[in-house]
């Protein structure tokens, strides 16, 4: 019990349950589902987790410091419509071009969220809840209901879904699914390694003395919202080269899935705890839910019902079992800081 106190924190129980329970679900719907464990099942998962993960990652800097962020979906839509719009006008675009102002736009959405929550000190669940309707608004009104369909894109963006980084015996591991796990390792690394991270942290587990101790709260909101639609374009970008055809409607309800993805994988909805790995697991096993029960014909409504009973267990779990976990790692902190192991001295007092 000591051992597992001093090196398994309890953001990582968590975390290895999920994993244990994806496994679960993997050997469940493998047995009602003909020819399931194939390389066409594995990149239909793969290329919906894509998506997911890279808003989870956003999403999860947002819940980190007690924030949410529910416009990322229309951020999706906007972006993968309007250059989607932009690259069948000018097939000639360079794709670094394309990728960056994909990024740029979401990160100009979300620079919008940032100052409304940052700076005018609007509570994020009203502030995104309206720039999600406004978002999606603008997309339809400025679209005039017309469709970016994939015979007006140029080749090699019809020929990204299928680019392979790693063939293993048949089960490709594709571009889009790799991106995902770059921006998983890059903002894992970043908020472990880095100063942003602990602030992040330190912020969301205690707003009042992060102000006392002289944290730059504002500017920190503001960064993870420009983050956040930084990522949702990014994404956007992504789901455009997955569906090639682009309506009004893409990235609709995706704010659900992406918000349970995060709370499933471990993240905190109340701040200061939880991993961008944890996020990745959630988003796994989301995209595994939604492509298995679209394989069994399941409504979408019920889809949909299970990712909110999803978000309820999470959430009651995190105030339940985790507290209780928390607690119990740091009474052994304490302990073990004032019972250290024989042979090694007490600091002076």
């Amino acid at each position: 019990m000591n051992w597992v106190q001093r090196h398994v924190r309890p953001e990582q129980v968590r975390e290895l349950s999920l994993l244990l329970l994806i496994i679960v679900a993997i050997l469940f719907f493998g047995s009602l589902i003909d020819n399931y464990y194939s390389a066409r099942t594995f990149n239909r998962i793969a290329s919906s987790v894509a998506v997911i993960a890279i808003v989870a990652v956003g999403q999860t800097l947002v819940v980190l410091t007690r924030n949410i962020d529910l416009s990322v979906g229309s951020i999706v839509g906007c972006t993968a419509y309007f250059v989607g719009t932009l690259i069948a006008g000018n097939n000639n675009m360079h794709p670094l071009v394309a990728v960056l102002i994909a990024v740029g736009m979401g990160a100009l959405m979300g620079a919008v969220n940032g100052l409304l929550v940052a700076v005018a000190g609007i509570p994020s669940i009203i502030v995104t809840l309206g720039t999600l309707a406004i978002f999606r608004g603008m997309l339809v009104d400025l679209s005039g209901a017309r469709t970016v369909t994939t015979d007006s894109l140029p080749p090699w963006l019809v020929d990204l879904p299928r680019l392979n980084f790693i063939a293993i015996d048949g089960f490709d591991i594709r571009a889009l699914f790799m991106i995902a796990v770059a921006m998983v390792v890059i903002f894992h690394l970043a908020t472990n390694y880095l100063s942003i991270g602990r602030r992040l942290y330190a912020i969301g587990s205690n707003p009042d003395a992060a102000t006392l101790i002289g944290l730059p709260m504002r500017r920190m909101i503001f960064l993870v919202f420009v983050l956040s639609g930084a990522l949702a374009g990014l994404a956007g970008f992504v789901t455009l080269a997955r569906f090639g055809n682009i309506t009004v409607e893409a990235g609709r309800g995706l704010e659900l899935a992406v918000v349970a993805a995060v709370v499933v994988g471990g993240v905190n909805i109340f701040g200061g705890s939880g991993t961008v790995v944890g996020a990745l697991l959630g988003a796994v096993m989301i995209g595994i839910i939604e492509q298995s029960l679209f394989r069994l014909q399941i409504s979408e409504f019920w889809r949909d019902a299970l990712l909110g009973l999803l978000i309820l267990l999470a959430v009651a779990s995190d105030a339940v079992i985790l507290q209780r976990l928390r607690a119990l790692w740091a009474r052994g902190e304490l302990k073990r800081i004032a019972d250290p192991p024989s042979g090694t001295k007490r600091a002076p007092s």
